[in-house]
């Protein structure tokens, strides 16, 4: 077998190394050219009002809920100093491999998110106190684009007069306006969703975000001054191409885009399960409290 052959295979130690890494980076590049292909020559089965239809389960199948830039496969999301480089926190310790972070290409347009110097070192800070700040971890609201790309999936239920979206992560769901109610009576973790067709592409704008929410486990973050511009495109028949623009200029210094597939759930039977993680949480917030409490 030619080292060629075996570096498409499986990883082996020595020369192949190389080969493997230029192998793992352009398989991502020839999949988006496939992609754009796709979108351009498939025409997506229609509802009777003529739009394309996004119903179905979908799930996005990368590292983004990990970190949206490209990063490294680090020993955890907590990390100390060791005495050869950063080793898992204390608390996570015990996870062992299962509370490693894998690498990804990252789904960042342009590769780096564009912080304003001071909102960067915030973004670091959250990074460094991950465990006590991540609201995933205290089962909050995903908010938005956050939701869509984390490691549960989601339904769209669409008709000529609705567009709903239900979340299997904390039971979230977000009801997309077709007419615009006007400016959010208030701010919340999923904001207020205003959707529109521009040709075969649904767009969604999102505003009335009230900031709590993260867009990662890395600590990345927006203001309450955020919108953010969705775009559902179906480029084949199990296949979306998710798209959001994040516009906030009291943290970053222009807008910037995130890009992934995602994938529908074909297996039969497919339905969101529930994940209602309120009372998974509990003994982390509130068993403190206890009259006698369990030891930590």
């Amino acid at each position: 077998m030619s080292m060629r052959a075996r570096g498409r295979g499986i990883l082996i130690a020595g020369g192949v190394a190389s080969a493997v890494a230029a192998t793992v980076i352009t398989v991502p590049l020839r999949v988006h050219a496939q992609a754009r292909g796709q979108a351009q020559t498939y025409r997506a089965p229609r509802l009777a009002d003529g739009h394309p239809d996004l119903n179905g389960i979908w799930e996005a199948v990368n590292t983004a809920n990990y970190d949206l830039e490209r990063h490294m496969a680090r020993h955890a999301m907590a990390t100390r100093p060791g005495p050869y480089g950063p080793l898992p926190a204390k608390e996570v310790l015990s996870l062992g491999a299962v509370g490693a972070v894998p690498g990804g290409l990252g789904v960042v347009d342009g590769g780096e998110i564009p912080y304003k110097p001071e909102k960067l070192k915030v973004r670091n800070e959250n990074r460094d106190k991950w465990l006590e700040r991540d609201p995933e971890i205290k089962c909050y609201l995903p908010g938005v684009p956050r939701a869509s790309y984390m490691t549960y999936p989601f339904q769209i239920m669409q008709s000529q007069s609705t567009f709903f979206i239900a979340y299997e992560y904390a039971g979230a769901v977000r009801n997309v306006f077709l007419k615009d109610p006007g400016k959010p009576a208030a701010d919340s973790w999923m904001g207020q969703s205003v959707g529109r067709w521009e040709g075969d592409t649904f767009v969604v704008d999102v505003t009335g975000l009230n900031g709590m929410a993260w867009l990662d486990r890395s600590g990345n973050f927006t203001s309450d001054n955020a919108k953010i511009t969705e775009r559902y495109t179906r480029i084949a028949p199990d296949h979306l191409m998710y798209e959001a623009t994040i516009t906030d200029p009291d943290t970053f210094t222009r807008p910037w885009k995130i890009s992934m597939p995602l994938y529908r759930r074909i297996e039969q039977g497919a339905r969101l399960m529930e994940f209602k993680c309120v009372e998974f949480v509990e003994e982390l917030l509130y068993g403190q409290w206890r009259k006698n409490p369990l030891p930590r």
